[in-house]
């Protein structure tokens, strides 16, 4: 199988993949049904409003084959942005194959000449023993926060 990957920045044209990747993400770690209605119009009002973040795909042999949303926490502590790393998705064929690495290598590289960007941050379910694995070979630490939320 190639392991080249192509990695760029997401445009409206990668809706669908992206869409199909969060609905697969839900399902595989979470056991979660997501409805189509609802994150079609979430995926979309990324691209129409690029200050809360943006997406990257990677790429092999023209195929979408993995992708991750950057959004944006501003640090008071540290007077600058951290850039959260979220809905990522390989699949399945493609795993263990570098392509997570490209592309956190590729918003390393694309965050190395803002000076605005303190850092990056992401949260993993517990369970996910190999993304961990991974995050931390990559640089990664684990925090010593823990995450809570309250859905409005």
């Amino acid at each position: 199988m190639n392991t080249t990957f192509q990695v760029r920045k997401a445009t409206p044209k990668d809706a669908e993949s992206i869409i199909q990747f969060n609905i697969a993400m839900a399902m595989e770690t979470e056991n979660k049904t997501l409805k189509r209605e609802e994150i079609e119009p979430g995926v979309n009002g990324l691209f129409q409003k690029p200050e809360y973040g943006f997406y990257i795909v990677a790429e092999s042999e023209g195929k979408v084959v993995g992708s991750l949303m950057i959004t944006y926490e501003w640090s008071d502590w540290r007077n600058g942005l951290f850039w959260w790393i979220q809905s990522v998705y390989v699949i399945p064929e493609y795993r263990r194959q570098g392509v997570y690495k490209t592309m956190y290598l590729t918003i390393k590289a694309m965050a190395k000449d803002k000076p605005d960007v303190c850092g990056f941050r992401l949260y993993v379910e517990k369970e996910n023993t190999n993304a961990q694995k991974t995050y931390a070979s990559l640089g990664m630490d684990e925090t010593h926060y823990k995450m809570y939320e309250e859905e409005k």
